[in-house]
């Protein structure tokens, strides 16, 4: 079994070679679940077995230059969920990036017999996404592939951008760290030149975008940097009583306002959160369902509360 499980972890180590121009032992590591020592072992099992790679420990591996084998054959479960990925993708990115997607997706459909074809279809049409427009904007249908671009060549990048609280888009020249998917929505990181600092954007305020043959002023950290600095921020421990019987219509939003934990009695649910939302934020999401539930902590959030309820005009 052992033996069995080490030539499915080595046979995956070689695709990830081959779809990769490095790989980090580390990652490949956390990826299988074992120790470094197994994965340098394994590194040397495929050397002993003709594969020329480079690189060492501690830095990282690759295959030569021009070196490839033929074409590997799809399992049944890798088709179906290339299928699946081509609707997933249709929701999830721009219309640019789709259709180069679909045109990739098409040629490996070439590969497939004729019954594999079969089954990809009989998937795609019982397969259903509801569209969400609103992650894009219309008049740009680009952005995203631009700006996986700009991040892959290191390219600077000339965009119109409306910010949330501006009537209308100034232009901004942006060095592209990274993209990130949250809340429904698309944000990416960027060094932007007109404030000097790195900001976060979102992909759907985007007004214009394009990408120039300047290169990077500078050297950027990974993105997870950024993410990291961002959650970082001063935050407010907020206290809740839900009633049980509604409590769970509240665990997918809860989340994106930093639920942290909760403690289940016969009739309530106490919720923590440590929120690095605006009061305000969360005082509209828990009127939501003020009727079922009690503001325990702090104070503050009870007088925002009131103040929205005092004002609203019916």
């Amino acid at each position: 079994m052992d033996i069995t499980k080490r030539f499915h972890r080595i046979l995956a180590i070689y695709f990830q070679l081959q779809g990769k121009s490095v790989v980090k032992a580390q990652d490949l590591a956390e990826r299988f679940g074992v120790s470094l020592r197994t994965i340098y072992r394994d590194m040397r099992a495929l050397e002993q077995a003709g594969i020329p790679i480079y690189g060492e420990a501690g830095t990282g591996y690759g295959l030569s230059e021009g070196y490839k084998l033929a074409p590997a054959s799809f399992t049944k479960e890798e088709i179906l969920s290339l299928a699946a990925s081509e609707k997933l993708m249709q929701k999830f990115v721009d219309h640019h990036m789709f259709l180069n997607f679909s045109t990739a997706i098409g040629k490996v459909r070439s590969y497939l017999r004729y019954s594999d074809k079969s089954n990809m279809m009989t998937l795609e049409e019982n397969m259903w996404m509801s569209s969400t427009n609103f992650m894009f904007n219309e008049k740009v249908p680009e952005a995203l592939s631009v700006l996986f671009e700009g991040i892959s060549l290191r390219k600077i990048i000339q965009m119109e951008y409306r910010a949330v609280h501006r009537e209308t888009a100034n232009t901004r020249r942006i060095e592209p760290v990274g993209v990130f998917h949250e809340s429904h929505f698309w944000y990416f990181v960027a060094y932007c030149h007109l404030r000097e600092t790195h900001r976060h954007f979102r992909i759907d305020r985007i007004q214009k975008i394009m990408l120039t043959d300047e290169p990077f002023s500078r050297v950027h950290k990974p993105l997870n940097h950024y993410i990291e600095k961002q959650d970082a921020h001063p935050s407010i421990r907020i206290s809740i009583s839900v009633d049980k019987t509604y409590a769970r219509y509240l665990q997918w939003d809860r989340m994106h306002f930093g639920f942290t934990s909760e403690e289940v009695s016969d009739q309530t649910v106490i919720m923590t959160f440590q929120s690095s939302n605006s009061i305000q934020e969360f005082a509209r999401w828990y009127i939501r369902f003020a009727d079922c539930a009690r503001i325990l902590e702090p104070d503050s959030l009870k007088d925002c509360v009131r103040e929205i309820l005092q004002n609203i005009k019916v």
